[in-house]
């Protein structure tokens, strides 16, 4: 009887996961977007007791680096365990120099890759082989999969081929596109894939492991007698290579039913034009020639499974004979190549074959960019062109070298009876999670195939979101996104003037829209082209105010349940009532550990899923004229790109939009123009109980609640009513709390922080639709209100610095970010003579993501200027700034005493040059002896002066920020920070802990305390945080502070004043609660309440170390804390999920950690108060 085949609804990286998990012993991990998920099922899964082939747990060590990740698979490698890693792009590049290790070593290790661009012009998470292409001259076997059913079927043979054949393999996928797209696949059967495992070669492997038992000596130093002889030895291995992955192509082939050679051919047997490629674009390419061949042309397709070592023999087997013309398809750039490396392969192989085929090669689908029906079909009509083009790109308008090949009308290939849709969602409102929840109960329960591809934009939580479905009765190919959908729904009302959301929807489909409106008022409020294009193509419309109902469950904004049902329903894929069913079950299963509460709630809104009405669409819409175009004064820069980019219109931009911007360099302060209006609520001010006190300012993560001040002039023109400011200095001059309600994201952290009068809080949240008319008062005060912070010293308190105007606004940060807060202040103190170094990461995300820029310039056009390197180097990166700006103003420190020395200049020219050198590293002075300056030495003709005005722009002190997050600075960064504040060098650190890898999904960091849930600790964090604080402090002349702004404004303030006042390395920790903290009473508390608690609990300790100090002969160290009220401490860890789910999991574990978290937050206090009570004692002086 044949076994019954078992289906699973998984992505690629989880595919890969299920693989090496049963072939590895040891997995060395580290965070990189896209392959972290891989490491984080391992984790999981050594967490809940799952066994690999040798009846255990697979050891995970989560390491400081990927370089470290590599160096631990070494070590694990040489001591006799099998061993894999799972990376992505500068996360491989760091792995190179143990590559050339493990591979000359002959090491059976594996590389899991989710192929990713690489940083260059500009850093991007999105999928291409540049970073594979960037090892392929290491000497490890390179393996190539095309989809998530090949990541299930092939995967094995990377760990196989591996052992036996003593070759490291990198076993490689494209980022996002199979990592992250979920497919129902066939699973294969473990037993049989862990069989074909070569227990001989194991024994061997073991033989050789490095032990006192049989000792020798490896990694020795060879010299010129004999390296090059040594070398060469290991050809026999690599030549033995295809034929031991053919081998086990063969057996798997048995297991699956399917099929693979290291070069699968598909196609016309008699194909005149074939195109060679790897990845996911196989699968797309697959659809193009069912589609050419059906209507007679002749094509074929050859995917490439084995790249290295690349065996010409196989290539040519599966090549036609007929084929008269081949292009090769490159998913990575190499600038200054003769061409990309597969196409060299593929014409070096073909050199010497008599009459050999036409080659020529293009490039593709860089950064995850679609590659489409109509990109395949181009290639193949260039095949048939008199002479096509070689080196050609595909999928873009390249206007300025001419590479590009003309664009195609797309036409849908999908199987037949393939049911496509498309959800529009704001990030963390639950729409992705959701509809991986749809896939999984569709593919899981039906005999259905399906498939889920997920589009998001920069922005962290609170960006856009689109997720692309796919349901069919055969197996779907199509790995590009849903173009012509027959259901969307649109789950933020915001979006129907922001995006086209109806674009492409089949007529007579269904469109679902989430809205506050009444039907009346949809009829009234729609966009014109929205209704037009509903009308034209039978659109049934349905709207539902899941909004409403998700805050009447109790569920503040998460509609994605209500949503997720409403869907089912209307779009009947299958039985309504298997689908409650299979969703209640998964809620159950995702939200038991948090309570019956919670699950009651998301049973709920399940319930009321069916709320929705139906809404007529009267046929004259089909008429309706277009609307008056809305007139702006943007300038072009925004016009015509970022507002391009912002409408998920970016993929039609020219290459010509980049001249000038070729190395990256993009305007700042763009983020002002995007006016997104996706909150749900936002604060409204009531003025008679204010009491000007700037808070809700100070806490405002967007800078969207700001304080202005103004003169008579200004008053008589204003549109509102104020109050009277107070202060001397303010004098007939009237103050306004104002909102800009289209920027602000609902987080509720000003309303929580107002203290407001004895008649109530001065602010409060209400529905944004009622509060639309305010934009134009906010308008007013940022176009009309001059910034009144010259009559005041904005670094004096916490209500001064909030009358500098901001220069960090309106981030990308999500909404109650605990990071930006202490970004945007650094701003408000520094931000006309700052620079920043910014490490990879979420700071680095949300600061710089094209085309947001939310650092901008003041009325003067002095900002912050900011740059990001890599993740590991931001400390060395900053300090370099430094050198530069110190040398070259070293050099008109020279020039200027030459000046004067001279006696070239007039007095007046020479007293400020004096001046200046007197004052030289005084920011504030040398800015206004700067204004002094440069005029004069402009009208001076004399050799000093003109080349004192080629440095002008060094004539202000800059100040050096180098700005990062926990796994930067306590991990991948360490090392360099370490050196960086040993040098000396007067540079500011502004680390923002957040205790977790926020930006790759909330893993442990070395600053994750006991206790904590995080990825890659699923069962709690065993080891205690890493006070890095306090080794900082041990060099004795470096600044350190410890603050959180939401529990003492003022000495966060104070800090940041006296870290930039220090003449040399200050480091400043930010506590920053993050939304993978899971504050259980939400992001609204995080700036305020929940540091508050923080710090009162013990939990986070203030402090500030300040070298100046000793030097007076006081204690440097000033413990900030007042005596911790120990008997919050469990209640405040209580008060977050990443504790409290360790409860419901492991209870028994939790309360062992928790009262471990205790005494290490005890231990660590008394610590401090040590330090902040002993006595400085002066050393005695020899006679």
């Amino acid at each position: 009887m044949a076994k019954q085949k078992k289906f699973l609804t998984c992505d690629g990286n989880q595919a890969a996961a299920h693989i090496a998990y049963m072939f590895s012993e040891v997995a060395a991990i580290y965070p990189i977007t896209p392959s972290s998920t891989m490491a984080e099922y391992v984790d999981e899964w050594t967490t809940t007791g799952r066994k690999n082939m040798f009846g255990e747990a697979v050891q995970v060590q989560e390491m400081q680096s990927e370089a470290g990740a590599a160096a631990a698979m070494h070590g694990s490698l040489q001591a006799g365990a099998l061993t894999s890693t799972f990376t992505a792009s500068q996360g491989l590049l760091l792995m190179i120099p143990n590559m050339y290790k493990v591979a000359g070593e002959l090491l059976p290790g594996v590389y899991h890759v989710s192929a990713r661009a690489l940083a260059s012009h500009a850093l991007s998470i999105f999928g291409d082989h540049q970073d594979v292409m960037a090892v392929r001259q290491t000497g490890c076997a390179m393996f190539a999969t095309g989809s998530v059913q090949e990541v299930m079927d092939l995967a094995a043979v990377a760990h196989l081929a591996s052992l036996k054949s003593r070759v490291p393999f990198v076993h490689f996928f494209d980022g996002f596109r199979t990592s992250h797209e979920i497919q129902k696949v066939e699973e294969i059967d473990e037993a049989a894939v862990t069989a074909l495992l070569d227990q001989q070669a194991l024994a061997e492997f073991r033989d050789r492991a490095l032990n006192s038992e049989s000792p020798v000596a490896r990694g020795t130093a060879q010299n010129p007698d004999i390296y090059f002889q040594a070398r060469e030895a290991c050809n026999p291995y690599y030549d033995a290579v295809p034929g031991i992955v053919e081998h086990y192509l063969g057996k798997l082939g048995k297991i699956t039913g399917r099929n693979y050679g290291l070069f699968d051919y598909y196609g016309a047997s008699d194909a005149d034009r074939v195109v060679v490629a790897m990845g996911s674009a196989t699968e797309a390419i697959r659809e193009g020639i069912d589609y050419l061949t059906a209507r007679g042309e002749k094509v074929g397709l050859i995917s490439v499974h084995l790249y290295r070592p690349f065996s010409a023999k196989h290539f040519l087997s599966v090549l036609p004979e007929t084929a008269q013309r081949i292009c090769v398809l490159d998913r990575t750039k190499e600038p200054g190549a003769g061409g990309e490396p597969l196409y060299l392969d593929v014409r070096d192989v073909l050199y010497n074959k008599a009459d050999h085929p036409l080659v020529v090669g293009g490039r593709y689908g860089l950064s995850s960019k679609d590659f489409t029906p109509a990109q395949v079909l181009a290639v193949y009509k260039n095949l048939s062109l008199p002479s096509p083009r070689n080196g050609f790109t595909v999928g873009i308008v390249d206007d300025v070298t001419f590479t590009s090949l003309p664009m195609q009308e797309e036409i849908p290939m999908g199987g037949p009876g393939t049911f496509e849709a498309k959800f529009y969602g704001l990030g963390a409102d639950g729409t992705v999670g959701a509809n991986k929840n749809s896939i999984k109960i569709i593919g899981d329960n039906t005999d259905k195939y399906s498939q889920a591809y997920f589009q998001y934009d920069s922005k962290k939580s609170g960006g856009f979101t689109c997720s692309h479905l796919r349901f069919g009765d055969s197996p779907i190919r199509s790995t590009y996104l849903v173009t012509t959908p027959d259901f969307v729904a649109c789950h933020v009302q915001a979006y129907l003037r922001l995006y086209d959301v109806t674009k492409g929807l089949k007529k007579n489909g269904t469109f679902l829209l989430n809205t506050v409106w009444t039907p009346e008022e949809v009829q009234r409020n729609l966009p014109v082209d929205v209704k037009r294009y509903l009308a034209k193509n039978n659109i049934t419309l349905y709207i539902i105010n899941a909004t409403n109902i998700a805050q009447e469950i109790g569920l503040g904004q998460r509609t994605n349940t209500i949503l997720q049902s409403a869907f089912f329903k209307i779009a009947n894929v299958i039985p309504y009532e298997l689908a409650v069913e299979k969703m209640k079950y998964a809620i159950n299963k995702s939200y038991g550990k948090k309570g019956e509460k919670v699950v009651n709630m998301n049973y709920a809104a399940v319930d009321r899923g069916g709320e929705y009405v139906k809404v007529d669409v009267p046929a004259e819409w089909a008429d309706l004229p277009d609307e008056d175009a809305l007139i702006s004064n943007f300038p072009s820069f925004i016009t015509n790109v970022v507002s391009t980019v912002n409408a998920q219109k970016g993929d039609d931009l020219p290459v010509s939009t980049f001249k000038g911007r070729e190395d990256g360099t993009w305007m700042q302060g763009t983020t002002k123009y995007e006016k997104r209006g996706v909150a749900a609520t936002v604060p409204v001010w009531e003025m008679d109980n204010c009491i000007q006190c700037n808070q809700c300012a100070y806490v405002c993560p967007h800078a969207a609640i700001r304080p202005f001040v103004l003169d008579e002039t200004e008053q008589a023109k204003a549109p509102f009513q104020g109050l009277k400011a107070n202060g001397k200095q303010f004098a007939g001059m009237s103050y306004r709390i104002q909102v800009d309600v289209l920027d602000c994201m609902g987080c509720d952290n000003c309303a929580e922080v107002c203290p407001g009068n004895k008649n109530g809080k001065a602010l409060k949240m209400v529905p944004i639709e009622t509060q639309y008319e305010e934009q134009d008062n906010w308008d007013f005060c940022v176009e009309n209100v001059q910034s009144k912070q010259h009559l005041v010293d904005v670094k004096a308190n916490v209500k001064n610095s909030q009358l500098a105007t901001p220069l960090f606004e309106f981030s990308g940060a999500c909404a109650g970010c605990g990071e930006t807060p202490y970004v945007k202040l650094v701003t408000q103190l520094f931000g006309d003579r700052q620079i920043v170094a910014n490490a990879t990461g979420c700071s680095s995300i949300y600061s710089a993501s094209a085309p947001s820029t939310p650092y901008t310039t003041n009325p003067d056009g002095r900002g912050p200027a900011w740059a990001n390197s890599l993740f590991e180097d931001n400390a060395e990166y900053g300090l370099g700034m430094l050198f530069a700006n110190e040398q070259l103003r070293d050099r008109i420190e020279r020039l200027m005493k030459s000046a004067i020395a001279e006696n070239c200049c007039d007095d007046e020219l020479k007293a400020l040059f004096q001046e200046w050198i007197d004052h030289k590293e005084d920011g504030e002075k040398t800015m206004e002896l700067a204004a002094k300056i440069k005029p004069l030495v402009k009208k001076h003709n004399c050799s000093y002066c003109t080349e004192i005005d080629g440095l002008s722009k060094y004539l202000v002190k800059q100040s050096q920020w180098i700005i990062g997050g926990d796994g930067w600075a306590y991990d991948i960064g360490f090392g360099g920070l370490d050196h960086v504040i040993a040098s000396g060098k007067n540079v500011n650190i502004l680390i923002l802990d957040t205790e977790v890898y926020s930006n790759t999904g909330g893993q442990a960091s070395k600053s994750t305390p006991v206790g904590a849930i995080a990825k890659f600790a699923a069962s709690g964090k065993k080891i205690r945080k890493k006070d890095l604080g306090m080794m900082a402090t041990t060099y004795g002349y470096v600044y350190v502070a410890q603050v959180a702004l939401g529990a003492n404004q003022a000495q966060a303030l104070k800090a940041i004043r006296e870290a930039e006042a220090y003449d040399g390395p200050s480091v400043v920790i930010a506590y920053s609660p993050c939304i993978s903290h899971g504050l259980v009473g939400g992001m609204g508390k995080s700036n305020n309440e929940q540091q508050e608690i923080a710090v009162k609990s013990g939990y986070w300790h203030l402090y500030r170390y300040d070298p100046r100090l000793e030097a007076e002969g006081k204690n440097p160290m000033q413990l900030d804390s007042k005596p911790p009220q120990w008997d919050m401490f469990q209640g405040f860890l209580r008060s977050e999920v990443r504790y409290t789910s360790l409860l419901k999991q492991f209870p028994k574990e939790a309360e062992e950690l928790f009262v471990a978290a205790e005494d290490n937050a005890r231990w660590r206090y008394n610590w401090y108060k040590r330090m902040s009570e002993m006595q400085i004692v002066e050393p005695a002086v020899e006679a």
